[in-house]
């Protein structure tokens, strides 16, 4: 199987290590280890790899696709499949030029595409006499936790009966996911890779991983190969989306690796013009390598860690000392200010002084029940909220340190 010219050979050197771009017949020692005991897989494919300039389907990239997958599947890796691509097949149906603007237009125009899209998955894979499964998800489905579950237990039956999950965002009916642009698909990416208990998140993308600087813009732009933790201010400082078909950008793929590699997971940006998911887990140096943290977390500790939340309260010095050193539950005592509206049983992020998050947990009280026992100590939560015991505003047991 053929893909474009292998990106070209040459020594990267960055501050977060120091590795080697591909050649096709080499491989990574430190990838080709990390990615032997790989297991399960999220794919995600973005709308420049899917589609052509012409808006058409790019048809053979998907049945390539669709062999590694069957490759993989032989040698026991399950692999999801997370695709764009719905709004540009639609544009190239409807014989539009440009993505429109208005929320109906891109939602019929999404509805169109995704039939389209499925299509092709459906002919690629049948090629192989393997089945998919169509899953359509927006982020509320995630972010609830009954709907999160429903979802897993849906993903882990397309498993058990021998069918490849394809994934996208529902389009045709989401709100947010199509006006404030989260990241065509990128963030639903990470969130189904902590669904499904996935060993690593592969991003392939028209870019050959993550640059030191806008490669379209600096001449001295270099790939890092290898990221070991990815900073606030690495995201901050990436490139934003491009205008046109997709939507997400290098920010959006960079925290989508963040959310994935906080979970104790493996990331992988890399070009998928010039590499395929086999020769990725094959240990080929392509790309960026995001390596995972220490700590990994599943069950309800992933949800709560990656669901979006509804506001958050800022704590003090000793607070964030109890709660990231030693373990602790977040107290009223610690807290010095409350940010946005919560209900009771919500998510809400644990800020310090400099409102960077530290954790995030799920809350006891409702903000305004919050506000009024910031700062008090135990008996005087009791006797302000008329409860039996003051105790936590999030129980360690609901709080995942960040």
């Amino acid at each position: 199987m053929e893909y474009n010219t292998p990106i070209r050979s040459r020594e990267v050197r960055a501050e977060h290590g120091t590795a080697r771009d591909s050649n096709a017949n080499r491989t990574c020692p430190e990838r080709k280890e990390l990615f032997e005991g790989v297991r399960r897989v999220v794919l995600k494919l973005g709308t420049r790899l899917v589609t052509q300039e012409d808006h058409r389907l790019n048809t053979k990239l998907i049945e390539r696709l669709a062999a590694d997958v069957t490759d993989l599947r032989r040698a026991g890796i399950q692999v999801a499949v997370v695709s764009s691509g719905a709004v540009g097949a639609g544009m190239g149906r409807l014989g539009l030029e440009e993505r429109p603007r208005r929320l109906s237009a891109l939602q019929a125009t999404a509805a169109v595409g995704q039939g389209l899209l499925m299509n092709a998955y459906k002919l690629a894979f049948r090629a192989h006499n393997v089945p998919v499964g169509q899953v359509l998800l927006t982020a509320d489905d995630l972010d609830n936790r009954r709907r999160y579950v429903n979802a897993r237990n849906t993903l882990d039956s397309l498993f058990r009966f021998g069918a490849v999950p394809v994934l996208n965002e529902n389009d045709s009916v989401a709100v947010e996911e199509l006006q404030l642009s989260v990241g065509d698909n990128d963030r639903l990416s990470a969130l189904v890779a902590h669904l499904i208990d996935a060993d690593l998140l592969v991003i392939l993308t028209d870019v050959d991983g993550f640059f030191s600087e806008d490669p379209d813009h600096r001449v001295d732009a270099r790939l890092i190969a290898r990221v070991e933790e990815i900073r606030p201010e690495m995201i901050e400082n990436a490139g934003k989306a491009g205008r046109g078909v997709s939507l997400g950008g290098m920010r959006s793929k960079l925290e989508a690796a963040q959310s994935v590699t906080r979970g104790g997971r493996l990331a992988v940006i890399a070009n998928g013009h010039k590499i395929g998911l086999s020769r990725v887990l094959a240990g080929e140096p392509a790309g960026t390598l995001f390596l995972a943290a220490r700590e990994r977390l599943a069950g309800r500790k992933l949800w709560i860690a990656n669901s979006r939340r509804n506001g958050a309260v800022i704590v003090d010095d000793g607070a964030v000392e109890a709660i990231v050193k030693r373990g602790k539950s977040l107290l009223p005592s610690g807290i010095l200010k409350v940010e946005g509206a919560f209900e009771a049983g919500e998510l809400i992020a644990v800020e310090d002084r400099r409102r960077m998050e530290v954790a995030r947990g799920v809350v006891k009280y409702g903000s305004d029940d919050v506000q009024r026992i910031l700062g008090k100590s135990t008996g005087e939560v009791v006797s302000i909220l008329d409860v039996k015991t003051g105790g936590e505003v999030v129980h360690r047991d609901d709080l995942v340190v960040l």
